[in-house]
């Protein structure tokens, strides 16, 4: 796997042209590399930084009748800074003084309410998360056009399991195989952050040390206004080792000794810093004896381990936090029309995941195990005979070598470096 800090990024497929009529707002964790994709997909516009308060004292000052002639079409990063220049944006826009702009942020909340308040019906909306697996694999400036999409993109279309996986090999090449692993491993030690790559290992984790006290002294202090982060720092550190578990409010209220109300405050805030996601227990037209507890999942690994000090190898937490993340980013940064929740029942019946797409649902268990059983295909055995025609088939995501149907309907083991490159076909 190239170091190479410059990665292709999928989301570039996605943003618009600045030939477009189009307000677009960019917006995900710091550091994820939103800064550098709206530079390469936009050379031509110009790029104004509002983290410098003399750039936020001269857009303060502008006129809005100036803003077309002054500013132009431009790229606005971090632009929840400075709430003045919504109305100012709009109104150029509106007027036809500017036709494109396109507005970043790391706050989520507070970019999105001056969305609410200044752009509504106006605004194009795209996330940017970590770097994926394979993106990793991908150099920016190498001559790429276009890559295929990862295999997992395949299982958005609606098609049967058997039918998406029945062309794709068993098992590839050493020499094929070798990178697809080495990108997975990474982001199992490391996360996906992208300043990370060049860097040697302790390097790494001064990084992430110092990555986690930048969001707590500027995301969280843009988004929450809190005098004392103390608390906020114990809590979230106790979140992060509960990922991949279900999430509940008073115990982790009474672990960081704060108020349930307080607690679910705060996980908002990782929420909607990016740095945490809660999938909600899939309980549709099934019986009323399921968990509706939702579970938690960090969104990147490596900030996870830095927050819970864990520096050792691979462990079925690490790894099923990693794969739901993966699977969630790639749904996310695609924009695609499906739903991730997990299944539980109260009498200990689990599914890790379902996808549920406008044509049906996909079970999928994460196993850390190199060798999948029968036995992790039981639960969706049973789910799926419950869903009748809504079940594609299943997917025992795990950390072996080959693609392989395992038994009917339609379940099969998928390596998961496999599923998150693209298909060899």
């Amino acid at each position: 796997m190239s170091l190479n800090t410059q990665k292709y990024r999928y989301m570039g497929l996605r943003l618009p042209p600045a030939s477009a009529r189009r307000i677009v707002v960019l917006t995900g964790a710091r550091q994820t590399g939103k800064t550098t994709l709206c530079k390469a997909v936009y050379p031509s516009l110009r790029y104004i930084n509002l983290d410098a308060p003399e750039n936020r004292d001269t857009l303060r000052q502008l006129s809005t009748l100036a803003w077309a002639d002054t500013v132009g079409q431009a790229v606005i990063d971090e632009a929840q800074k400075e709430p003045s220049i919504f109305e100012k944006v709009k109104y150029a826009f509106d007027e036809g003084g500017i036709a494109f702009t396109i507005l970043t942020g790391s706050s989520q909340i507070l970019l999105l309410k001056q969305i609410r308040e200044s752009l509504a019906g106006r605004a194009f909306f795209y996330e940017m998360w970590p770097l994926m697996a394979c993106e990793l694999r991908l150099d920016a400036g190498a001559g790429i056009q276009d890559p295929p999409p990862p295999l997992l993109d395949a299982f958005f279309s609606g098609q049967p399991v058997s039918k998406v996986l029945n062309n794709v090999p068993s098992v590839l090449l050493e020499s094929d195989d070798l990178p697809l692993r080495q990108a997975q491993q990474h982001l199992l030690a490391w996360g996906g952050m992208p300043a990370l790559l060049p860097l040697a290992d302790a390097e790494r984790w001064e990084w992430l040390k110092n990555y986690g006290h930048t969001y707590l002294e500027r995301d969280l202090g843009d988004l929450a206004r809190l005098d004392d982060l103390m608390p906020f720092r114990k809590y979230q550190q106790l979140s992060a080792l509960r990922s991949a578990m279900l999430l509940n409010y008073s115990e982790l209220a009474r672990d960081a000794g704060i108020s349930a109300d307080t607690a679910r405050r705060y996980m908002e805030y990782l929420k909607l810093s990016y740095q945490a996601i809660l999938l909600q227990p899939y309980y549709k037209n099934l019986t009323s004896a399921v968990v509706k507890t939702p579970k938690l999942f960090w969104t990147d690994v490596g900030v996870w381990r830095q927050l819970t000090g864990f520096r050792g190898e691979s462990s079925g937490q690490l790894y099923e936090t990693m794969v739901v993340a993966e699977i969630a980013k790639w749904m996310r940064t695609q924009g695609k029309e499906a739903e991730l929740y997990f299944y539980r029942t109260r009498s200990g019946m689990e599914i890790d995941l379902l996808l549920e797409t406008p044509a049906g649902i996909i079970g999928m268990e994460i196993k850390s195990s190199p060798t999948p059983s029968l036995k992790d295909a039981s639960p969706m055995l049973a789910l799926a005979r419950q869903l009748g025609g809504q079940w594609l088939g299943g997917l025992v995501i795990y950390a072996g070598k080959e693609i392989k149907p395992m038994v009917q309907p339609d379940i099969w083991a998928v390596p998961s470096h496999r599923l998150f490159q693209p298909a060899d076909r």
